[in-house]
């Protein structure tokens, strides 16, 4: 009974052999290829953490400049923050603090540059405030069309009841006083209790005489 145990373990031990000659350089390759997988997944989240610190450091320029209400100043420091960490939440942020500051001092052009990269490059949390933002700055300039387009392009639905409050606001700029009125009301009905949106919206139907 040992002997014909022996015999099997002998053959297991034979056909491992066998396998093992035949198949240990695919063994070492997938080996060498989890240890190269687990590497570069542990440098790019290094390199990740690097260039949020990075990023952050290069904030606080761009929040200290905009105390000082100076958008050529906030421009500036936020320049390297959207030329070398596009894509990440400081730079986004940068961005519109930018466009704030630009707008603020009536330079519609530069705020609504600032709008576009962050629609283009920004985080995706900024860009629903940004799409209403530049919708606002294309209304300034009596791009109507334009901020029309951009606010068609909202798919969030946090942002429905602005969206249609700022149609409306458009096409009470183009007098087209129905589809205001229109707009205004589906702001209204879009709009949670709490949402301030809903209050400037009644307020604006209200003064067009309300819902025909």
């Amino acid at each position: 009974m040992a002997g014909s145990y022996d015999f099997e373990e002998q053959e297991r031990l034979a056909e491992l052999k066998a396998w093992w000659e035949d198949n240990r350089l695919f063994v070492f390759g997938a080996i060498a290829v989890a240890i190269i997988a687990y590497g570069g997944f542990q440098g790019w989240r290094y390199w990740q953490e690097r260039r949020a610190e990075d990023a952050a450091a290069l904030y606080r320029p761009v929040a200290e400049a905009a105390k000082l209400n100076d958008p050529a100043k906030v421009a500036s420091a936020a320049e390297p923050l959207i030329k070398d960490h596009a894509g990440t939440f400081y730079a986004s942020d940068a961005a519109l603090v930018a466009a704030k500051a630009a707008f603020e001092a009536g330079k519609l052009d530069d705020a609504r540059k600032h709008l576009e990269w962050v629609l283009s490059h920004g985080v995706e949390a900024h860009r629903g405030i940004a799409r209403m933002r530049l919708a606002g700055v294309l209304l300034e300039m009596k791009k109507y069309d334009e901020a029309l387009k951009v606010l068609d392009g909202n798919k969030h639905p946090a942002f429905v009841a602005l969206a249609a409050d700022q149609r409306g606001d458009v096409m009470l700029a183009q007098g087209r006083l129905d589809e205001a009125r229109a707009a205004y009301k589906l702001a209204i009905e879009k709009a949670d209790p709490r949402n301030p949106v809903r209050n400037l919206a009644e307020t604006k139907l209200n003064a067009l005489g309300g819902a025909q």
